[in-house]
């Protein structure tokens, strides 16, 4: 099995901002914080002397700002792959919103559902489809664990949960945090977790990828 490293971007909200949902259509940039984030990561494989074969990542802002910043502090000599498998989901009416102006327009349950249960509300406009956001995750993640050494696939949360949702041993929480990282042996249409939703530090990294 290939072993992929997979990470959601940065903060794209800095101190004071309301946070809302950032979906295909919401194409924000990384705040300092995110910057920062995204510095953490490529620290961490520096410590261990890790450079990405392949660093992939979707085409909005956040993440190709991600893959920018981890690129240039390991050294990386290759080109970033834009992969529009790896593009967020498009949240329809719920982009731009709060999670308080999602309940009072759409009720609890329904946030609930991708929240806490991390499946897609009934009767909501997002898109592309679920089949289609599931065979996206499975064909990107095999493609990735094709590479002869370690791929690096910087993403957003909703695919992530689709990627999770697709391997074992990934726990009951298929949430990732901004900046956070997760590692995968995948082979051919199956594989597992190795772990999920950890901060992006030397220990991580040196325990899961070297």
């Amino acid at each position: 099995m290939g072993r992929i490293l997979l990470a959601r971007h940065g903060n794209t909200f800095g101190p004071g901002d309301t946070p809302v949902w950032v979906g295909a259509r919401e194409d924000l940039p990384l705040v300092a914080s995110g910057e920062a984030q995204a510095t953490a990561l490529g620290e961490a494989l520096v410590e261990v002397g890790l450079i990405p074969a392949r660093i992939i990542c979707g085409p909005l802002k956040r993440t190709r700002r991600a893959a920018e910043i981890v690129a240039a502090l390991t050294g990386f000599a290759g080109e970033t792959e834009i992969d529009t498998r790896l593009t967020e989901i498009d949240y329809g009416s719920w982009g731009g919103k709060s999670n308080d102006e999602i309940v009072a327009e759409f009720g609890q349950d329904a946030l609930d559902c991708w929240d806490k249960r991390h499946t897609r509300p009934d009767g909501v406009d997002w898109s592309p489809p679920d089949a289609v956001l599931k065979a996206n995750a499975l064909a990107a993640m095999s493609d990735a664990a094709a590479t002869d050494g370690l791929a690096l696939v910087i993403t957003s949360n909703g695919i992530l949960r689709y990627m999770h949702a697709a391997l074992e041993d990934g726990g009951p929480n298929a949430k990732v945090k901004t900046g956070h990282l997760c590692g995968a042996q995948f082979d051919g249409q199956s594989g597992r977790a190795l772990c999920w939703n950890e901060a992006p530090t030397t220990p991580v990294v040196r325990r899961y990828f070297s």
